[in-house]
């Protein structure tokens, strides 16, 4: 009998695999931080013989060959993948064994040009599962504009065929197991449910029900932005990712950490955003330890800058650094621990700490009417993307998605400022980066569907 577990890693809206006959194991799409690969492997008492990619991720940095490399498993990466590192390739039909387990290589571009599924095959090769990666994900499939501008369309009609093919050529009841589309900004539009099989898909995934040219023109409207840091990914994955260091950063004294700010390097605080609004270094930038982190985090950070973290406690630390490895933040300048007031050398009086007032839509709606009635100016700004936007905004409001805010930062006013977003999260982000001398920043620190409820919500937010 076979097993497939699954890995999650939420965060990044991506699942890693292990397949086991009960002896022997196959693990496919792992994660830089393989630790928990390798305890799971010693609970179930398994021996990792083969470790596949479906492709050179561009979302985060493989574990993969570290790995292989601790476990003495083959390294398995799709034909054409061109990486700088000793491994297998694997062509279009060629079958791995690996104890009672075989996987088949089934050639899938669309994602990347060497995208590669594997199906899993049981007694006499019978297919019992399929390891999609980015090709057919539950509802969707993955996004085809992460290569290069002009070979999007191409591989927009490859990802079409490519999920096709594997509905043709594999059992209705096929179980499928994607690597993204949890979340994951490798999807090109949202997925729907968590388990799926290849009949399942056949009834509902656009690129099995559409015809091929209405799926490509749907999917290119679709896509959206993606974080800047999977420009990174690519290439540490093709160098080959050093084996990873999860232990805790060297630590820094409160004076050196302020030394640091003031010499435009990254100190980022780790606390809930409604404590790091009550007080927090001046200089410094709010990112919540929370489900967004990393993403907004990559998305914002300049790879090779000095950064050190502010977290509550060493574990906190510990679990900011196991997010950043996976997208290969590996050398951290330090970090500091502890109450806001210790962080700050007790210094609370000389401008060392900042803070500013967190609301909710409803009180937004007050400030507004306020202002209407004194003509006291404020700004509304709107960190979401342009794809949110269009779907409605806060009436006045400007827009500035989060990912471009440093970059245009003189375009927001000075005074007062509201920043809101989806969720409150990019806004916490954003209102970090804002709050300066000159401007007194306020986190609308709720969800949009409230703005609705407040009234505040216009279809056309933008419109002269």
């Amino acid at each position: 009998m076979i097993d497939v577990v699954t890995i999650e890693t939420t965060s990044l809206g991506d699942r890693s695999y292990l397949a086991t006959d009960g002896t022997t194991a196959v693990v496919v799409d792992p994660q830089r931080d393989v630790d928990r690969v390798l305890d799971l492997v010693e609970r179930l008492g398994v021996q990792v013989s083969l470790v596949l990619e479906t492709h050179v991720h561009n979302d985060y940095v493989t574990g993969g060959l570290e790995l292989a490399r601790t476990t003495g498993a083959r390294y398995v990466l799709p034909a054409g993948s061109h990486v700088e590192f000793d491994h297998t390739p694997a062509d279009d039909g060629d079958v791995l064994r690996a104890g009672a387990l075989a996987v088949r290589a089934i050639r899938t571009p669309g994602h990347t040009h060497h995208h590669t599924s594997y199906a899993l095959l049981g007694a006499e090769d019978a297919v019992e599962a399929v390891f999609t990666g980015g090709s057919l994900l539950f509802g969707s499939t993955g996004r085809t504009d992460l290569v290069s501008p002009e070979d999007t369309v191409g591989l927009t009609h490859d990802q079409y065929r490519s999920a096709r093919r594997l509905a043709e050529e594999l059992p209705a009841d096929t179980a499928v197991y994607p690597t993204h589309g949890f979340g994951s900004f490798c999807s090109a539009t949202p997925t729907t449910g968590d388990s799926s099989t290849i009949g399942e898909q056949a009834a509902t995934n656009p690129a099995l029900t559409q015809a091929e040219d209405d799926y490509v023109r749907a999917l290119l409207d679709g896509l959206s932005a993606y974080p800047a840091y999977y420009a990174h990914m690519g290439p540490a994955n093709r160098r080959g990712p050093a084996p990873v260091d999860l232990s805790m950063p060297v630590p820094v004294e409160p004076d050196e950490v302020r030394r640091r700010i003031t010499d435009g390097q990254w100190v980022v605080d780790l606390r809930a955003r409604t404590a790091f609004a009550a007080g927090h270094l001046a200089g410094s930038y709010g990112f919540e330890l929370s489900g967004s982190f990393v993403t907004y985090l990559g998305w914002l950070y300049h790879y090779g800058t000095p950064l050190t973290l502010i977290g509550e406690t060493e574990d906190q630390v510990l679990a900011a650094r196991r997010e950043l490895v996976r997208i290969g933040v590996d050398h951290l300048a330090g970090a500091v621990t502890g109450d806001i007031e210790t962080v700050a050398g007790g210094s609370v009086a000389d401008g060392a700490l900042r803070s500013y007032r967190v609301s909710d839509f409803a009180g937004l709606a007050r400030r507004l009417a306020d202002a209407e009635g004194s003509g006291a100016p404020l700004t509304v700004l709107d960190a979401r993307r342009r794809d949110e936007r269009a779907g409605g905004g806060v009436r006045g409001s400007v827009h500035l998605p989060l990912h471009e805010l440093a970059d245009r930062i003189e375009e927001v006013p000075g005074g007062e400022v509201w920043v809101y977003c989806g969720s409150g999260y990019r806004a916490s982000v954003a209102a970090s980066v804002l709050d300066r001398p000159g401007r007194d920043v306020v986190l609308v620190d709720d969800a949009f569907s409230a703005a609705a409820d407040a009234g505040l919500v216009v279809d056309h937010p933008d419109a002269a």
